[in-house]
């Protein structure tokens, strides 16, 4: 069965945190999720028994606890019981696993929601965690150098400039590109404005079938398209300056539907990194690319995945625009890549 064939689902809520620095909170997310819980439920008229489904998306490694996700449960209650899962990824994953879960006709309303307290620790050095446990690891490379080595390895193919780079950030900030390129490198040859702050942060989402997503909004975001592949985990085994997986999560997502969406939300924690994902999805120009802001704006860990889906669907569900697509990516120098296509009903 192809996806167009499959029975409809839509999102019909976000909710999200503040992109901070630091939190006092715990590292369960409690206290940044309750409040996306409460918005959804007050926006969408649903209480904690109208949702037939959870999962959540964290890290264990970024909360240094095991089982952190069992704690974050406390911003649901313990009472009524809930059918619950959880992915050791972003949000985004989680809502993958949400929409497969309505798909076998199990449940109609699903909640997926992803965080992370990125101040809780050297963020860098524990995203190190995620590389080849043999070759790569035991290094303890920091993210940001490793994001260098990407965007030297296209800079020195000529797949994309500096001021390319530049152009990105002035676009997400508001800034001035010559401006930004006369500051000093952070990490060469990536500056200041190439690398997206840590925040703490949460997201939320719901999707619902089709019946009961025209129940709750009066302009649900259908999903039209869905998929995720990953690359290599070893660097040297593949070019860094392109990126398959997100290629052909596109090409499935899309299929021969029109590129040309209203607006597109990538997450890209790097200038760099966003020239990467638009050059794979082959993004027309007239597509607005992270309205939002991004994950540029702060560098949400396990939910900004989620978010950019989030927005995606918000722009349609507000009437600002009639199709959509979302991306998320997870895992060093996008690794692993997912993209969503959505659509207003009559679309």
């Amino acid at each position: 069965m192809s996806q167009s064939e499959l029975p409809k689902i839509a999102v019909v809520g976000f909710a999200h945190s503040r992109k901070v620095p630091s939190t006092t909170g715990t590292t369960n997310g409690v206290e940044m999720l309750m409040p996306c819980f409460n918005h959804l439920y007050s926006e969408l008229g649903l209480t904690r028994s109208d949702i037939d489904f959870w999962c959540s998306g964290s890290s264990d490694y970024l909360a240094g606890r095991a089982f952190s996700f069992i704690s974050a449960i406390d911003a649901i209650g313990a009472v009524p019981p809930i059918n619950e899962s959880h992915v050791e990824m972003d949000g985004a994953w989680a809502l993958y696993e949400a929409w497969i879960k309505i798909l076998t006709g199990e449940v109609d309303i699903a909640l997926a929601y992803g965080f992370g307290k990125a101040s809780a620790g050297n963020s860098d050095k524990t995203l190190a965690l995620q590389t080849d446990p043999y070759t790569v690891a035991p290094l303890l490379p920091d993210a940001r150098s490793m994001a260098g080595l990407q965007a030297r390895a296209g800079l020195d193919a000529g797949t994309w400039t500096e001021r390319d780079m530049a152009e990105v950030a002035a676009r997400t900030h508001g800034g001035d590109a010559d401006e930004l390129l006369a500051t000093d490198y952070v990490a060469a040859p990536l500056r200041a404005h190439d690398i997206a702050p840590y925040a703490d942060a949460a997201a939320a989402v719901i999707i619902a079938t089709e019946e009961k997503a025209r129940d709750l909004v009066a302009n649900p975001a259908f999903i039209t398209g869905w998929d995720h592949r990953i690359d290599s985990p070893t660097f040297g085994a593949r070019d860094l300056t392109v990126s398959p997986s997100t290629a052909l999560a596109g090409d499935n997502a899309f299929g021969d539907r029109s590129r040309a969406v209203d607006v597109a939300e990538i997450d890209a924690a790097y200038t760099h990194q966003e020239l990467i994902v638009r050059n794979a999805l082959r993004l027309p120009d007239s597509v607005r690319i992270n309205p939002s802001g991004g994950a540029l704006t702060g560098n949400s860990l396990f939910s900004n995945g989620l978010q950019r889906i989030g927005y995606a669907a918000q722009a349609i569900l507000t009437g600002e625009a009639t199709t959509a697509l979302a991306h998320a990516s997870s895992g060093p120098m996008l690794q692993q890549n997912m993209v969503v296509t959505l659509a207003g009903g009559e679309n």
